[in-house]
């Protein structure tokens, strides 16, 4: 996201100004080495840093990680993840139990908890508002409405709810959703029971069922209140709600006053020595254990890492605003916590996330794009070009692994032994693939052609912050090598991500994150009908798409595992998307913080931790003397 103009620089210095400040001390009447006020003393308070800034809280119309991470917090899904399982476990949230489903996974029957309420707002006008079956219907339709014009609309309809592409598609055609009209598959049968029944086996719907920031329960009646400004009220089931929000500087949740009383508890494996020891600190305290959620919006790696160093923030944590990885030598040489950093309690977790770093090819492009032998070639040569454990070793400072396929760890169809040509450095072997399809230097220059005698010029978009520029400088090294011309197209995230919706970029590289533990995700990148929307690269082979559906309605088991190994092969064999590395995410925390383990699948975990006030106090008063 960006970080460079002189705007968001006075944000990021008046973010970490009040970063500074003790959560009741707003008017400014206290400095920020003063004691907090006897009241305040009693709050416990998170205090957080997010990389970017958000951009609504508007479940249905969330694009980015850092909106998601708030609304997770204030709506409800029928279903979690356990805090501390690992492998993952899905739990019921508002939900009663498990859901009952069809022996061939097509009808999933989940009922409510009643007696679960929304926080206060006017919208309710003085009452009390129910959470009921008809909310996450609600939900459901307003991902599809396409007025929202959801991100996740695509991948919604994919789930093959019956009824719900007719209802979008009505919708289309006159000009608006009709909310009121019912939808076959997706009905609330009574006030606390709720049926989705499917045109096709979906073995692991119940993943979709975990989405608190996206498909939670929301009420209609909010969404008709505050109409186009409903991205400024979010209003849920959920442990917080949204107290204070200065865009693109601060944002602090309070504990919802009227949550339902859960009580903390998870299941750690019976090996896990750490997970085991924050349940038996945490069972039992009732939820969320904290008061407030205090989050500054930086935007600079530098205030980041001072804020963090300075106790101005309590931890570096999640994808949301983790170490940033120009300190990651400097916090953690060699992988292990630098000394003066442990002599003040602050606690590190590295961990492997289910993510992808990757390069994609736009298959519609002239020059890369394309499935004859030669364009296949083309895209094959740049990607053993690339020298990914250069990437790792210099500019990801050793936090990452090398790629193999677009499966990610921790999801189903990822094997660790898993090798293939994607993670290759070899010049060597991409100059005689060039050479082999006729890619040579016609002209003397140093620089290869294509076959047709056009020049050959790559181009890649990119960003203008200081880090892509490392990014740009390996790949015009590694590409130079080879006699490819290079250039870079530089631009802010946002306009990239508009460029590439539309289809106008020739290459660039992001990153995705796992939504959940099934492999399927990550191979929608690849999937046909899904181009232009998740599928950037927008691949099209009905071979794999084939391949994609069928891996779809099967249940875990070793026919669906030969379809994930044909999928890879097919990833590399054709190159429209160059996976580079996955992460490894270096979390740091204060000592005062206690109980936090990174969630594989979600940033949903500020209302599980515990904040020791005294103590933090206390080295605050340290630093001060």
């Amino acid at each position: 996201m960006s970080r460079t103009d002189r705007r968001r620089r006075r944000l990021v210095q008046g973010a970490l100004a009040a970063a500074a400040l003790p959560a009741a001390s707003r008017s400014g009447a206290q400095s920020s080495n003063a004691p907090p006020a006897a009241d305040v003393d009693q709050r416990k308070v998170l205090r957080l840093l997010f990389n970017s800034a958000e951009t609504t809280f508007d479940p249905a119309r969330i694009s980015d990680l850092y909106s998601r991470a708030v609304t997770m917090h204030v709506f409800e899904a029928l279903y979690c993840y356990d805090t501390l399982a690992r492998p993952t476990k899905v739990r019921p949230l508002t939900a009663v139990d498990m859901p009952e489903v069809s022996h061939d996974f097509r009808v999933w029957t989940v009922r409510i908890h009643p007696g679960i309420y929304f926080a206060d707002d006017p919208a309710f006008k003085g009452k009390k508002r129910e959470l009921v079956a008809q909310d996450y219907v609600y939900a459901f339709q307003r991902v599809v409405d396409p007025a929202n014009i959801s991100p996740i609309e695509p991948s919604t309809i994919d789930l093959k709810i019956k009824g719900l592409a007719a209802a979008r598609d009505a919708a289309k055609a006159r000009k608006r959703f009709d909310y009121d009209a019912p939808i076959e598959g997706l009905r609330a049968l009574d006030r606390h029971t709720l049926r989705f029944e499917l045109e096709e086996p979906r073995p692991r719907f119940i993943d979709t069922l975990t989405y608190s920031d996206l498909l939670g329960g929301i009420a209609r009646e909010v969404v008709e209140f505050y109409g186009d400004t409903i991205g400024e009220h979010p209003v849920g089931t959920g442990p917080f709600r949204l107290k204070t929000w200065r865009r693109s500087s601060r944002i602090v949740l309070e504990r919802n006053p009227i949550y339902r009383e859960v009580r903390y508890d998870a299941m750690p494996a019976p090996d896990d020595a750490d997970g085991q020891a924050i349940l038996a600190r945490l069972k039992g305290k009732r939820l969320p254990i904290i008061d407030e959620v205090d989050i500054a919006i930086i935007e600079e790696f530098q205030p980041e890492w001072l804020s963090f160093l300075n106790k101005q923030v309590d931890a570096l944590a999640t994808s949301t605003g983790q170490l940033p990885s120009q300190f990651a030598n400097e916090a953690a040489p060699g992988g292990k916590l630098a000394p003066r950093l442990a002599r003040q309690g602050i606690r590190m977790y590295m961990n492997l996330a289910a993510d992808n770093a990757f390069t994609y090819f736009n298959m519609l492009d002239p020059t890369v794009g394309g499935y004859s032998p030669a364009q296949v070639a083309l895209r094959r040569a740049i990607s053993l070009s690339y020298d990914v454990n250069q990437e790792i070793r210099l500019i990801r400072r050793g936090r990452a692994v090398p790629g193999q396929s677009p499966l990610m760890p921790h999801t189903t169809g990822f094997d660790p032994a898993f090798k293939s040509e994607m993670s290759d450095h070899d010049p060597a072997r991409a100059r005689a693939l060039l050479d082999m399809y006729g890619f040579v230097d016609r002209d003397g220059d140093g620089f290869r052609e294509r076959p047709d005698g056009s020049p050959l010029l790559i181009e890649i978009a990119t960003e203008p912050e200081q880090i892509y520029r490392a990014y740009n400088e390996l790949w015009q090294k590694c590409l130079g090598a080879i006699g490819v011309r290079v250039r870079f197209n530089t631009a802010q995230w946002p306009e990239n991500m508009k460029a590439a919706d539309a289809g106008k970029l020739m290459m660039w590289m992001l990153g995705e994150s796992a939504a959940g533990p099934d492999g399927q995700d990550s191979l929608g990148r690849m999937y046909g009908p899904l181009a232009g929307n998740s599928n950037l690269a927008r691949f099209q082979l009905d071979a794999f798409d084939r391949l994609y559906e069928r891996a779809q309605v099967l249940p875990d088991g070793p026919e669906r595992a030969a379809l994930f190994r044909e999928a890879q092969r097919i990833a590399v064999a054709f190159m429209p998307y160059k996976i580079h590395a996955h992460r490894i995410h270096t979390d740091l925390a204060h000592p005062w913080v206690f109980g936090f383990r990174r969630p594989l699948f979600s940033s949903q975990w500020w209302h599980t931790v515990d904040v020791d006030m005294a103590m933090r106090q206390q080295r605050l008063s340290e630093r001060s003397t």
